[in-house]
């Protein structure tokens, strides 16, 4: 019983992760139609920011030195600025050019992103250390304790769902965003304000790739300029295997992953261990040939007589 707890919270934790970052694309995919592999460097630059900008090998703390009460809207509010800056910048004047203009547009993007953090911070990995103790072990039953952080990471990202559910449904511009979403067009002629919407879903997008960069730095201690990538690829596997178009189908995909990769990491042979990752895309082939429309499918997708 103690073996399948500890696994079902590593699972939960790690599912969380790809969770607020399947969120992050599914909710501009939804909006714009735009598959943004940008996501990744936004969870990059985040993590960098809690640092004093310098290429030393050694990171000396800066934003990450401040009180949570100041850091957490301070990263969250940089990672929304570069999501905003982005919007104007390249998205929008892409806006009706095709979903392979955008995606390119988007991995362009990305790419001048890790660039300029590798002429400011230098391309070495750094360690950081904030809030160490959280790593602490919590008991929570007889022969089961794990870290706080896993515990902090579930709560994180189911307190960050409630808020997202609870905003697209009770306030006017989650229904308009949710309006958006089934027919861009139609809502438009509606009367819906079109780029007031597409920039709160940008804000959002950053606010949860800004939340992913905070807990995944606590995890590792790492800073890497490709560090969100691995991140942005499972996010959107989780998203393609959920259902494009669906916020449910983007935290069912997440959790999905998350729980294939950690069943992997404990049930395989050992010598097949360093392969888990191919196991889990051979899994998510299957998935995808059983059901290519995704586990769950949007209602923008349906089939309407």
């Amino acid at each position: 019983m103690a073996f399948v707890i500890q696994v079902i919270v590593d699972g939960l934790s790690l599912g969380s992760f790809y969770a607020l970052a399947a969120l992050g694309i599914g909710l501009l995919f939804g909006v714009l139609k735009l598959i943004n592999f940008a996501h990744g460097d936004f969870i990059t630059v985040g993590a960098y920011a809690l640092i004093i900008p310098s290429a030393a090998t050694e990171a000396t703390l800066f934003i990450g030195d401040f009180h949570p009460i100041l850091l957490i809207p301070c990263i969250i509010g940089i990672v929304i600025v570069l999501a905003l800056i982005s919007e104007f910048t390249v998205f929008r004047p892409l806006r009706n050019a095709s979903p392979a203009t955008l995606m390119i547009g988007s991995f362009a993007l990305g790419f001048v992103i890790q660039n300029i953090i590798i002429m400011i911070y230098g391309g070495w990995p750094k360690a950081v250390g904030i809030w160490s103790d959280l790593n602490q072990g919590v008991q929570l039953m007889e022969g089961v304790q794990v870290p706080q952080l896993q515990l902090i990471i579930i709560s994180v990202t189911v307190l960050m769902m409630a808020l997202l559910v609870l905003f697209l449904k009770r306030t006017k511009y989650g229904i308009h965003m949710r309006a958006a979403a089934e027919d861009f067009r139609m809502a438009r002629m509606l009367g819906v304000e079109a780029n007031r919407v597409i920039m709160l879903a940008v804000a959002i997008s950053g606010m949860l790739a800004a939340a992913v960069s905070m807990l995944f730095v606590v995890q590792t201690g790492i800073l890497d300029f490709r560090m969100g990538v691995p991140l942005m690829l499972f996010a959107f596997i989780a998203t393609v295997i959920g259902g494009m178009g669906s916020l449910l189908g983007a935290v069912v995909g997440g959790f999905t992953v998350g729980f294939l990769s950690i069943l992997l990491q404990t049930f395989l042979p050992s010598e097949y261990r360093v392969f888990r990752d191919v196991f889990v895309f051979a899994i998510v082939i299957v998935i995808l040939l059983v059901r290519p429309q995704g586990l769950v499918l949007s209602s923008a997708a349906k089939e309407r007589v």
